[in-house]
């Protein structure tokens, strides 16, 4: 119900005149294409960690030397002004319209549309029942709604464990609090098996949840995981 109740609430946001909540032009979308154009200018990526690279360059060395579980990973952005700021305002201080202006804004890259075309399901990064009830909502759900309706599946990743929030930790940290805290429901791994999954979250800094959850599908049956997020600490 109150997931209903918040999914009205943001198309409601969308349709109402607002200002952009960058440069504070008016009327204009919450982020006016003058801001996206400023602050979203594309930038070669590594494929399979989305880390900035130099032009030409596929992989960057480390997943040359160590190849993460991800088959690709596309970011739209550098976690960095104004996204970083807009990413905090879309978690924690209730605008979840904003999801709306992020799902275009991930459109708008290349290689994102292919990806979503070619998924059998689209897997928001689930959030534990506790991490659940104190924000109300999962922002990785909003956002995989707006980006692929038909195929985002929420009951299919599942997260078992609670873990400390990931900002206070180091990548082994991460790791290790990561370790078994995703599955995919039991019931519905022959689904899973040979398709190709398109996993959805807000921001990738180390790498750490997205990687253990790509292992928890891999183990399942996913042939192909694409990592899609909104924004990569750099």
């Amino acid at each position: 119900m109150f997931s209903s109740l918040l999914t009205g609430a943001s198309r409601v946001f969308n349709l109402l005149p607002s200002q952009c909540r960058v440069c504070h032009a008016w009327p204009a979308q919450p982020i006016c294409e003058a801001c996206v154009s400023r602050f979203a200018q594309p930038q070669p990526r590594c494929e399979t960690c989305a880390l900035p690279v130099p032009s030409q360059v596929r992989r960057c060395g480390a997943c040359v030397t160590g190849p993460p579980p991800l088959d690709a990973c596309l970011a739209a952005v550098a976690y960095a002004f104004p996204w970083s700021d807009l990413i905090v305002d879309y978690k924690f201080h209730d605008h979840p319209g904003l999801a709306h202006a992020f799902a275009l804004l991930l459109r708008s890259i290349p290689w994102v549309e292919p990806a979503l075309d070619a998924a059998d399901f689209v897997l928001p990064m689930p959030l534990s029942s506790q991490r659940l009830q104190t924000r109300g909502f999962n922002q990785a759900l909003m956002l995989a709604h707006r980006l692929a309706p038909n195929k985002t599946d929420r009951r299919l990743l599942l997260r078992i464990k609670d873990t400390p929030a990931q900002s206070t930790l180091k990548r082994p940290g991460r790791l290790d609090s990561l370790k078994d805290a995703f599955a995919v429901d039991p019931l519905r791994i022959p689904q899973l098996k040979g398709t190709r999954v398109v996993l959805v979250d807000d921001v990738m800094t180390s790498g750490a949840s997205l990687s253990c959850a790509a292992r928890a599908l891999r183990a399942a049956g996913a042939a192909h995981i694409t990592g899609l997020v909104i924004a990569r600490t750099e």
